[in-house]
Order: structure tokens, then sequence, then C-alpha cells
């Protein structure tokens, strides 16, 4: 907030207390700025319609929170395709990447509890792993590049032969195996479950109740992929053709997605999640630092304008503003969370179709709602 507006508030309180009823400066300033909020919020909706409309998928809802103002949900086109029954709040959905913001922060807090260090080698904890599956080095492979997606470890995607392996350190290359292999190495140095160790430590304290990592089908521990109440997920399954079959995919298993991708969660409690880790609640301030210290993507083929850090990473905008958190692409699932970097102003949004233009929808989506404000003449905002 500015200091015009903090005094600005100050003076719109004394003159209710004092009975005035007189029209000032500050209320209509303050008429303005719910004015300006209302717009904003009537342009977000005018964005999720148009999202169904083009045909972009089933469904889609964003969720909207500021610490200055009541939280907004909206919501366009429907959960299941068969009943027409429409998305509402609540619902789980796969999250898809935005796991890795999760695991990180797991990995950060056992190298606050020095179990083990972000210069570890993937060796010391899986020797031979990446050796015999990749064919690169464990011994010139970090945590720390595991994380920042420095590793040089290519991506594995399922029918695929992977590229080679690149030299550690040399580039950024976005590897759901490198998430994967933290997420090993965290079950290592805990003797307990990557999903075990995601509730124990973020989900239980921050009440995070929708929010889980499913496992794998017919081992201990596991559950349903998505729980009631969600939307049902649907996909095309790699067809372009605009005509292409949809298929309802709710059911499918997605567990080799794990520690990169395999998470269920609702909109309330991405907010909650990364408004504590923007804000700091949730790792020592080394460790903070470690995580939003950021790795360029310049030239990857990655998402365009961005920077990644340890499980997080910041874009820039069209508009110029810079937001941080993540998004997530998975089988019947787009999902996109992003906000200051304080975590005060944040938006959550998710998609129950794997068919739209994934960065093309949810930049639309953050543009409208987090574009600078107008100023006044004299520069300062209202």
């Amino acid at each position: 907030m500015s200091m015009f507006h903090a005094r600005a508030g100050l003076l719109a309180v004394a003159l209710v207390v004092a009975g005035a009823t007189m029209t000032t400066p500050a209320s209509a300033a303050g008429r303005e700025r719910e004015n300006e909020s209302e717009n904003d919020r009537t342009g977000l909706q005018r964005a999720l319609d148009q999202v169904v409309a083009g045909g972009g998928g089933p469904g889609v809802v964003a969720e909207f929170r500021d610490a200055r103002s009541a939280p907004w949900f909206g919501t366009a086109g429907v959960a299941d395709m068969t009943t027409g029954r429409e998305r509402r709040p609540g619902e789980h959905f796969r999250i898809g990447s935005l796991t890795k913001a999760f695991t990180g922060t797991v990995v950060l807090q056992l190298v606050a509890e020095e179990k083990l260090t972000l210069d570890d080698t993937v060796a010391k904890w899986l020797p031979g792993v990446v050796e015999e599956h990749l064919g690169a080095d464990g011994t010139k492979i970090t945590v720390r590049q595991l994380l920042n997606h420095t590793s040089g470890l290519p991506d594995a995607v399922l029918g695929q032969e992977p590229a080679p392996p690149e030299e550690p350190g040399t580039r950024f290359i976005y590897s759901k195996v490198n998430y994967n292999l933290a997420g090993m190495i965290v079950e290592l140095a805990t003797g307990r479950t990557l999903a075990e160790e995601i509730e124990h430590r973020l989900a239980r304290p921050l009440h995070l109740t929708g929010t889980y990592l499913p496992g794998i089908p017919g081992l201990p521990g596991a559950e349903e992929t998505v729980r009631a109440p969600h939307a049902r997920h649907y996909s095309k399954l790699g067809e372009s053709d605009p005509g292409a079959e949809i298929h309802d995919i709710t059911e499918m298993d997605v567990s080799w997605a794990g520690a990169a991708g395999g998470m269920v969660s609702t909109t309330s409690d991405l907010h909650e999640f990364l408004n504590a880790l923007l804000g700091g609640r949730l790792l020592p301030p080394a460790q903070q630092e470690e995580m939003f210290t950021t790795v360029s993507t310049e030239g990857s083929g990655w998402v365009p304008d961005t920077e990644y850090g340890l499980g997080v990473y910041s874009q820039r905008l069209p508009c110029g503003v810079t937001l941080w958190g993540g998004g997530g692409f998975i089988h019947g699932s787009m999902s996109y969370a992003m906000g200051d970097r304080q975590g005060t102003r944040v938006l959550v949004s998710n998609l129950n179709g794997d068919w739209n233009d994934f960065l093309e929808t949810f930049a639309t989506l953050f543009e409208t709602r987090f574009r600078p404000a107008a100023s006044s003449p004299d520069g300062t905002d209202v």
C-alpha cells in the first residue's frame, strides 16, 4: 500500500468515527479502488467465459485472493460433460508440475534440518541409478542441480527414448527425471514416503485437507487418484485435430509423475500453500533464499520470460509484472498458481481438459488480474 493510501485510510476512519458525512478525496479514492477491483473481477470472469466459448476446455475455475479485499471465485463451463454439472469451489484436481514446489520445499526443510545438503551428489544417495538408467555420472550432479533443472539429465516422456545427458551445470533443461530423483532422495533421507513427508510437513500444518500425493495403486498407503468432489478430467490424448475424440481419463493412473507431477489439490489449498511459501512461513531465511535464487531458462524452449528457482519460478507477464509460483500440465488437467513475491495477491486457476493452448490461456487470465493499476497525474497509484 502506498503512503497516500495509508494516510487516506486513516483519515477515512477518523471521519467515520467523528460522524462526518461530507465527501472527501479519501472516500473518492476508496470508491475508485472498489470500482477498479470490480472491473478487474468482471474482466477475469469474461476471460474465463472466453476460454470455454473458444473450445479451450470443458470447464475452468479461478480463485483470486488479495490481502486488501474478500476472496473471489469464478467458473465457466462444466465439471462433467455428460451431466452438465457446473464446476464449483472445493473440487480436487491433478496439479501436475505444481507438485515440484511441494517437493522442493520438503527437500529444503531437510536441508535446514541438516539431513542432507544441496551440494550432496546424486551418487551419494542413489549410487549407480543415473549411471544405469540414463548413462550419466551421478558423482557430478548435485541435489541443487536436480531442483533447478541444471543437472544435464534429459526429460523422460512415456514411449520415447530419452535424449543423451549433458554436462551438469551447463544449462537449464526442464526434466521430470530431476524431481523423481529428488523424491527418492527424500525417502532415503527420512525413511518415509514422499507422500507421508508432504502430509506431515505441509498439508497437515497448513490444514490442506484436499492436498495429497496419491501413490502407486496396489502399494500400502495408496488411495483413489482424485478424491470427491472433483471435476471429470478430459483429454484428447495428444491429438491435435480440433475434432479429435475427447476421453474421460479421470481414473487414469498417473503415479509415474510422482514427485514431479503426481499431486492432487484444490484452489483454496494452493492459495494457502503459496501464500505460506512466498511469505516465508515454510522455510528458514537461508533456505528461502536458496529456493528463490533462479537460473535463466532462455533458449531452453520452455516457458518464455521465466527464471527457475528450486521448485518455483518467476514469470514476467507482457504487461511488465513479474509473478512467482508455477504451472502444471498433466493428462486431463491444466493449472496455474502465481502471485506477487510476498504472496499477498495470488491467483489460482484450473482447466479440466488438456488440449488448450496452455500458456496463452493462463497468460490472458493473469494479465487480466495483475496488469498495473492506473495512476493519477502526479504518478500516485489510485
